[in-house]
């Protein structure tokens, strides 16, 4: 399997073999002995996998296959590394689709990747809880099929497990921390804030790719403590980034319009204006801050403009990305290193 799906284009296109590594993927999860598969199961698990674990950019997955080859060395992996990378990979487009799903019904939403949530799809409803629970053991049945004979076996599956324990972590923080009816922004700080963008975001997003590479590379996870820790607060400032562009993004280049202010989210924005705002200020906050009038958000954003939290975060990225910088150049392994700085140079200065 591992050869079919990858020998075609074997060091070529590294985007064209990762997608032909879906298909056989998804090709053997149709095929799994431990379920008789009806015609009309068959049909239904197919087009749910197609239109829950593609369409995004794969930006999670792909990180494993080039952290892999930067940890090697190499620009071309062969086809038994594509493939063990790719499928990786693919696990954690796996889980992200599964939170993704989960979380559309969570918070009730309307449309992801420009179509409509998979629950609010005709004959889908609430089905689509059980189908994250599949996509969710999907991954299990993956890492079963192709690492259960690799020594560090067991500790793949620990480390899904405890990427998406994080995760699940994060949402509730999240979750409760804005919870409707409950609205409170006296419970809006900074520590509330990167709480939840750690443990919601960081781990799975910036830290399972890495740790996925580092396994596979024969590596000791337990001597990357520092390493993580890098990751996880790139993760933050990757998200404190996406708050900013929420509200100063340009609509028609980030690809959507934000809309944080009108859904109370505990935004890094309004973390700091809550810091830096005086009585009246934070009256308007209290007033305005979570509600769908136009005049309200109006009123937030040109709050945020007289607190001139623009210039507060362009000081906090440049802050962020020194910091950053001196603690990748102070790891030992020059290959970590450049892993590390691939992470950090595609994020840095963003926008979109």
């Amino acid at each position: 399997m591992a050869a079919a799906a990858v020998k075609n284009g074997a060091g070529g296109d590294t985007k064209a073999d990762f997608a032909r590594i879906y298909e056989a993927l998804k090709e053997e999860l149709l095929r799994d002995p431990a379920f008789e598969f009806t015609d009309e199961s068959h049909q239904w698990i197919d087009r749910m996998l197609d239109y829950n674990v593609l369409g995004g950019k794969c930006n999670r997955g792909l990180s494993v296959v080039d952290s892999y080859k930067l940890l090697k060395g190499v620009d071309v992996l062969g086809e038994e590394e594509m493939f063990l990378a790719s499928s990786l990979g693919w696990c954690i487009e796996w889980l992200q689709a599964f939170f993704l799903v989960l979380d559309d019904i969570m918070d009730d939403s309307h449309t992801r990747r420009g179509q409509p949530c998979w629950f609010r799809v005709p004959q889908v409803g609430f089905i689509a809880v059980n189908d994250g629970i599949i996509l969710r053991n999907h991954i299990s049945r993956i890492l079963r099929l192709h690492f259960r004979k690799k020594p560090y076996y067991a500790d793949l599956l620990d480390l899904f497990n405890e990427v998406e324990f994080k995760t699940a972590s994060g949402q509730m923080l999240d979750l409760i921390t804005t919870h409707e009816g409950e609205k409170d922004l006296t419970k809006y700080n900074i520590g509330v804030h990167r709480r939840i963008v750690q443990f919601k975001t960081a781990y799975y997003s910036f830290y399972l790719p890495v740790a996925c590479a580092l396994l596979l590379s024969g590596e000791n996870l337990e001597n990357y403590s520092a390493v993580e820790n890098i990751l996880v607060e790139m993760g933050t400032y990757f998200q404190v980034q996406d708050d900013y562009l929420d509200c100063y993004g340009d609509p028609e280049f980030i690809g959507k319009i934000g809309t944080d202010i009108e859904d109370y989210k505990c935004s890094w924005l309004v973390v700091q204006a809550l810091e830096r705002a005086d009585e009246s200020q934070k009256n308007i906050l209290f007033e305005n801050y979570g509600k769908k009038d136009p005049a309200c958000v109006a009123k937030v954003k040109n709050l945020y403009k007289e607190l001139n939290l623009e210039a507060v975060f362009h000081d906090y990225e440049s802050e962020s990305y020194k910091k950053l910088i001196a603690d990748i150049e102070a790891q030992r392994s020059v290959a970590v290193q450049k892993v590390l700085k691939s992470f950090l140079h595609k994020i840095y200065k963003r926008q979109k």
